[in-house]
C-alpha cells in the first residue's frame, strides 16, 4: 500500500466508503489530530523519537489520543506530523489497531496530509481549508491528549447553537479544576484566563498570564461589560479540544499571519468578533479527565495521574496495547509478565514492563519502568521515568529525572532531580550529575551527528554530552515585546523561578482599558464573577495591603484560616477554602508556601485549646477538634495542604505541622511533642496522610534538625513503631497469602 501521494499531498491510507455513504456528507464526525508540534519541550528525547511515540506510562503518547477518538464515534481522521513524519506513519500503518488496512480499525478512514512548506499549525490549518476535505463538524484536538470525557452532550449543543445562529462556530472543551483537582491543574507556568457569559457559555475574550510578564494584570476589553454578567475564570484546564465547524477553517485562512491556536486564532478572532461575526462558546466538564502531555512538567503529572487511576479507564492494567499484561499488584504497583524482583527489593506505586529484573536492596517509589531494564542491587529510584532497556548499576541514586531507552548508568552514580537522559546515554561509575542547573544529555546533535563524548559530565567511559535546548516556540499570549517567553517556564522537568527576576505584581489584577476599578469578588479557585460583591467583606481578612512583601502571603492567609476555624457559626469551610485559594492566586504562591500557611494555622488552633481559656483539652482531644470542628476542613488539608496520596508530598506536610507546631509561642517541647503525635495520628485515622507518608517524614533528616525539633520529633516514636509493626504484619500475612 502507498503511504503518501507525495509531497504536500494527503495519505491514500483509506477503507473503501460504505456502500450507499459519502464520504463528505455533514453526519460524518471528523477529527483532526497535530500530532507533533512544539518539539523543542521534549528535547533532547525528540531528536530520535517524535514526541506523540514518547511512553507515557509505557503507552505511545498518541495511543491515548487515538482512544478518545474512538470512543467519541469519530469516523475520519486527519493527523498533521510536524516533524518525524515517517516515523508516525510507519508507526500507524503497523499497527492492528490503527492501520487503515486493519478489520478491527474503529476509523472509516485515516489520512496524513504533509504540508512541504508548513512551518507552524496555522501553515497546515490554512493547507486544510483550501483541500475541501472537511465537510461537517469536526474536532480539533493535539496528539498528546489523555481524555475519558463524552462529548455527546456537547455536541448536542454546539449543534444546536449552530441550528439557532449560523454564526456559531466552535466550540472549546475545557475542564473545571473542581473540588478534588489532579495534578494536571497544578502545573504552574502558563494560566489561561478565560471570561465567559455564565448564560449562554460563550467565551468573550481570551488571555494567559505568566509569571514572566512584564505586567501581569488582563485588560478587560470594555465591549465585555456590556454583557452584564460575566466571569473571568483561571480554573479551568484547556485540554486542547475544540469541536469546530467549517467557517474556523476560513477563519483561518483570513488571517494569513496566525500561527498557534490559543495564542493567535481564539485571542484575535474574540478580539475582532464585530468584525468577522463569529462566535465561540465554550463548554465546560465538572467530571471525567482532561488534560495534554504538552511540555516535561504535564508529562509527569499526566503519569502519576494514570498510576492513581484518575484516567480510568486509560490505567495500565486495561492494557491498551494488544501485546501488554499488566495486572494490578500489591503496594499500588503494576507488573508485567516477567517481572523479576528479588527478595529485599521494595517496589510502590509504579509500574514495571515485561522481563525488568530489580535486585535486592533496591528501592522504586513512583516511577515507572519500561521493558528489559536491569536495576542491580541497593539502587534507589525515585518519582522517576525510566524507559526501555535501561541499565542502572549498584548503588545507584535516580531522583524524579527521565531517562530513555538503553541508558546505562554507573556504579554509585547520582543523577539528581530533574536530570533528562536522552537514549543511549552512558554515564561512568561514580559520577555526580550537576543539579542546577539539571543535566540535559544527548548522543547527538540537532544535525544528527553523534556528540564528542565529554568526558568532565558523563566520565570517560562514558557517552554523550550536554544539550542545550533553545526555544522558538510557545503557546502564549505575550504580546509585549517587554515580555519574557514563558515557554522556559515550561522547558524542564522541574518548575523553577530561579535567577528570573519576576514583577511582584499580582496575576490577578483586572482592569479595563479605561482603568476601571474593579468591585469584584474572588468567588472561586481563580474566578472571578461580575457584578457579585456581597463576598467583599469576607476578603478583607486574606487581603493584603502590601502583596510584594515576602511574608504577605503567609501572614494573610494563616489569620483568614485562624479566624475562619475559630468562627461560631456552623458554615462549612468551603468560603475559607475559596478566599485562600483567591489569595494563594493574587501572590502567585507555591504549593510549599500554601502547604507551611496552613499547617501553621491549624496548628496554632490545635495548641489553643491547651490553653486554659479554650478549654485545656489534653493532646488528643486538641487535635480532634481543631481538626474535625469545622466542616470541609479534613478535605481542605487533603486537597490543599497534602494534595494528594503522593508519600512525599504527605511528608512534606507532616514537616510543616511539625515546624508549625516548633514555632508556637509559649508552647513546650514535650506538649508540642506529644500534639504532633496526636495530629499525626488524626490525620492517619481519617486518611489524609498514609503510613508510608509519615514514616518518610520520620526518617527526613530535616525532621531532627536541631535540639527542639528533634525533641518534638521523639514524642512520635510510640506512633511511628505502631505504624511500622502494623507494616510488617501486613507484609507476613500478604507473605502467608
Amino acid at each position: 500500500m502507498s503511504k503518501q501521494a507525495g509531497k504536500g499531498g494527503a495519505g491514500k491510507g483509506k477503507k473503501p466508503a460504505k456502500a450507499g455513504t459519502d464520504e463528505k456528507r455533514e453526519d460524518v464526525l471528523q477529527a483532526v489530530i497535530i500530532a507533533d508540534y512544539f518539539q523543542d519541550r521534549f528535547k533532547p528525547f525528540t531528536l530520535d523519537k517524535p514526541r506523540c511515540l514518547l511512553p507515557l506510562v509505557n503507552v505511545p503518547v498518541i495511543e491515548y489520543t487515538l482512544e478518545f477518538l474512538a470512543s467519541n464515534g469519530v469516523q475520519d481522521v486527519f493527523i498533521y506530523c510536524g516533524a518525524h513524519s515517517e516515523d508516525i506513519e510507519d508507526y500507524i500503518y503497523a499497527s492492528t489497531r490503527w492501520s487503515p488496512s486493519s478489520a478491527i480499525s474503529p476509523f472509516s478512514s485515516l489520512e496524513f496530509i504533509r504540508v512541504s512548506d508548513a512551518t507552524s499549525v496555522g501553515d497546515f490549518l490554512r493547507d486544510l481549508d483550501k483541500r475541501g476535505v472537511i465537510a461537517g463538524d469536526f474536532l480539533l484536538v493535539h496528539g498528546d491528549l489523555v481524555a475519558n470525557i463524552q462529548l455527546d452532550a456537547a455536541l448536542a449543543k454546539h449543534r444546536a447553537r449552530r441550528e439557532a445562529n449560523r454564526d456559531a462556530c466552535m466550540t472549546v472543551v475545557l475542564r473545571s479544576v473542581g473540588d478534588e483537582p489532579h495534578r494536571a491543574a497544578k502545573a504552574r507556568g502558563i494560566t489561561p484566563v478565560f471570561i465567559i457569559d455564565p448564560d449562554s457559555g460563550r467565551c468573550l475574550q481570551y488571555d494567559e498570564a505568566h509569571p514572566l510578564m512584564s505586567d501581569r494584570r488582563t485588560v478587560i476589553d470594555p465591549s465585555v461589560f456590556d454583557h452584564g454578567s460575566f466571569e473571568v475564570r483561571s480554573d479551568l484546564i484547556d485540554c486542547g479540544i475544540d469541536i469546530c465547524t467549517p467557517e474556523v477553517l476560513a477563519l483561518w485562512s483570513e488571517s494569513f499571519d496566525y500561527e498557534l491556536p490559543r495564542k493567535n486564532f481564539l485571542h484575535g478572532v474574540l478580539k475582532d468578533w464585530e468584525l468577522n461575526g463569529k462566535f465561540i462558546y465554550t463548554e465546560i466538564f465538572e467530571d471525567g479527565y482532561a488534560a495534554r502531555a504538552s511540555n516535561l512538567q504535564m508529562y509527569d503529572c499526566i503519569s502519576k495521574d494514570i498510576l492513581q487511576r484518575w484516567a480510568i479507564p486509560f490505567v495500565p492494567d486495561s492494557n491498551l496495547m494488544h501485546d501488554q499484561s499488566y495486572r494490578k499488584v500489591s503496594g499500588n504497583c503494576y507488573f508485567e509478565t516477567g517481572v523479576k524482583v528479588e527478595r529485599g527489593a521494595k517496589v510502590s506505586h509504579s509500574a514495571v514492563g515485561a522481563k525488568t529484573m530489580i535486585k535486592t536492596g533496591s528501592s522504586v517509589t513512583s516511577s515507572v519502568l519500561g521493558r528489559r531494564c536491569r536495576i542491580g542491587q541497593n539502587v534507589t529510584i525515585k518519582d522517576s521515568y525510566i524507559f526501555d532497556d535501561a541499565i542502572i548499576e549498584d548503588g545507584a541514586y535516580i531522583n524524579h529525572s527521565i531517562l530513555a531507552g538503553s541508558v546505562v548508568i554507573g556504579a554509585n552514580t547520582q543523577v539528581p532531580e530533574g536530570s533528562l537522559l536522552s537514549y543511549n546515554v552512558h554515564i561512568d561509575s561514580e559520577i555526580q550529575l550537576p543539579s542546577k542547573p539539571p543535566a540535559r544529555i544527548a548522543v547527538t546533535t540537532d544535525s544528527g551527528d553523534e556528540a564528542e563524548p565529554d568526558v568532565s559530565l558523563v566520565g570517560k567511559g562514558g557517552k554523550g554530552a550536554n544539550y542545550e535546548v533553545h526555544v522558538d516556540d510557545s503557546d502564549s499570549d505575550s504580546e509585549d515585546e517587554g515580555d519574557r517567553d514563558p515557554a522556559v517556564l515550561q522547558n524542564g522537568l522541574i518548575y523553577s523561578m530561579e535567577g528570573l527576576n519576576i514583577s511582584t505584581l499580582s496575576v490577578s489584577t483586572f482592569a479595563s482599558e479605561d482603568d476601571y476599578e474593579s468591585d469584584d469578588d474572588m468567588g472561586h479557585t481563580g474566578y472571578l464573577h461580575s457584578g457579585d460583591s456581597a463576598g467583599r467583606e469576607r476578603l478583607s481578612s486574606f487581603t493584603s495591603d502590601d502583596a510584594s512583601k515576602p511574608d504577605a502571603f503567609h501572614g494573610d492567609a494563616v489569620t483568614g484560616l485562624v479566624d475562619a476555624l475559630r468562627a461560631d457559626d456552623n458554615e462549612d469551610f468551603d468560603s475559607a477554602k475559596l478566599e485562600f485559594m483567591g489569595l494563594r492566586l493574587a501572590n502567585n504562591a507555591s504549593d510549599t508556601e500554601m502547604r507551611r500557611a496552613i499547617a501553621v494555622a491549624f496548628t496554632r488552633r490545635a495548641a489553643e485549646f491547651l490553653t486554659p481559656e479554650h478549654g485545656s483539652l489534653e493532646p488528643s482531644k486538641a487535635a480532634e477538634k481543631a481538626l474535625k470542628d469545622k466542616n470541609g476542613a479534613i478535605k481542605f488539608i487533603t486537597d490543599v495542604g497534602v494534595g494528594g496520596d503522593d508519600v512525599r508530598q504527605q511528608a512534606e506536610f507532616a514537616l510543616a505541622v511539625q515546624k508549625g507546631l516548633v514555632s508556637v509561642r509559649g508552647l513546650e517541647s514535650g506538649r508540642a511533642g506529644a500534639l504532633l503525635a496526636a495530629m499525626l495520628q488524626q490525620l492517619y485515622s481519617l486518611d489524609v496522610l498514609e503510613e508510608d507518608g509519615i514514616l518518610a517524614w520520620w526518617a527526613d533528616k530535616r525532621a531532627s534538625e536541631g535540639e527542639t525539633m528533634n525533641k518534638v520529633k521523639e514524642k512520635c516514636r510510640v506512633l511511628v513503631e505502631w505504624l511500622e509493626n502494623a507494616d510488617e504484619e501486613e507484609s507476613d500475612e500478604d507473605d502467608d497469602e
